[in-house]
């Protein structure tokens, strides 16, 4: 068995360990930049390993007092439910239709989704198009409040 000898260079007494000059290692310039700089770009792998990576930063977000939710329901879903709602109190049956104001449950828009088999007079801020179609082939018909 033969041992290998490997030549490895400490630099003991060196004054610049194997850099150059004094000059070369000095400035921000030898890191790549100073703290998180380049985390997109030459220092990725650094940043992901770290967990700094931004990007939730930049874009826009809308402001708050913008942003307004519709509460919104289905044509579908107001057919199934018509017998419970008249139960209720929330709608009523007048003349073989079921006539509901849906701002008594501060539902502003009706959606056309799902099938329309009773007569229904449907009282809302807004309609989609299909929604309205659905409510008046049914023989049923939309009252849009306007506020």
């Amino acid at each position: 068995m033969t041992s290998r000898k490997c030549n490895t260079k400490k630099f003991r007494g060196s004054r610049t360990c194997g850099g150059g000059t004094t000059k070369n290692r000095r400035g921000a310039g030898n890191r790549g930049g100073r703290g998180r700089s380049g985390e997109n770009k030459h220092h990725f792998t650094r940043a992901l390993q770290l967990g700094y990576i931004r990007g939730s930063e930049r874009g826009f977000s809308r402001p708050l007092k913008a942003i307004h939710d519709v509460s919104v329901v289905n044509v579908g879903e107001l057919d199934e439910l018509a017998d419970q709602l008249v139960e209720d109190g929330f709608a009523k049956l007048e003349a073989g239709a079921y006539v509901m104001d849906l701002a008594d449950l501060e539902i502003e828009k009706v959606l056309g989704t799902g099938k329309v088999t009773k007569n229904m007079v449907v009282t809302a801020c807004n309609f989609s198009e299909v929604a309205r179609g659905k409510i008046e082939t049914a023989g049923g018909s939309c009252v849009e409040l306007k506020e």
